[in-house]
């Protein structure tokens, strides 16, 4: 068990980003974007997007890049022929700071100014097993045809 793990550590690449100033729910939309893509994929859909978020997970992709490249420097074709992938991509809440703003009648209201953490896990595209060729049903024609003669 402990060998398997330490296997899958090796192909694996972690980068993480932490106290990030955007509410959770504004980083998951651009978060879901990129979701299990390719990486150079991934990167082209942010480069083009116009959200804040979208730079800085630009950011967090090109360094998980480069510490999967320091894993597996044998294998940097694999880079160049797409199979790496986002495995994993969380984003969590982060602290919440508090602070009051004025409110009508004296009062005060809450703002809630939310962060988040982000991590990625890189991986290896998983390769393709080969399906063994099914039965090829036989037409209506020729079952009907046996069911008369039996």
């Amino acid at each position: 068990m402990a060998d398997r793990l330490k296997e899958t550590k090796k192909v694996t690449a972690i980068a993480k980003l932490n106290d990030v100033p955007t509410s959770p729910q504004k980083m998951r939309l651009m978060v879901k974007n990129i979701r299990g893509k390719e990486v150079n994929h991934a990167l082209d859909i942010l480069k083009y997007s116009n959200r804040e978020s979208a730079t800085r997970l630009s950011k967090l992709l090109r360094s998980a890049i480069a510490n999967w490249e320091a894993k597996n420097e044998a294998d940097r074709k694999q880079l160049d022929n797409g199979n790496v992938i986002i495995e994993t991509i969380m984003v969590d809440e982060g602290r919440t700071l508090k602070r009051i703003r004025t409110a009508p009648q004296g009062r005060a209201a809450r703002i809630r100014k939310r962060s988040n953490h982000v991590t990625i896990i890189l991986g290896i595209k998983p390769e393709k097993k080969a399906e063994p060729a099914k039965e090829t049903e036989k037409p209506a024609t020729e079952v009907a045809a046996k069911v008369k003669e039996n």
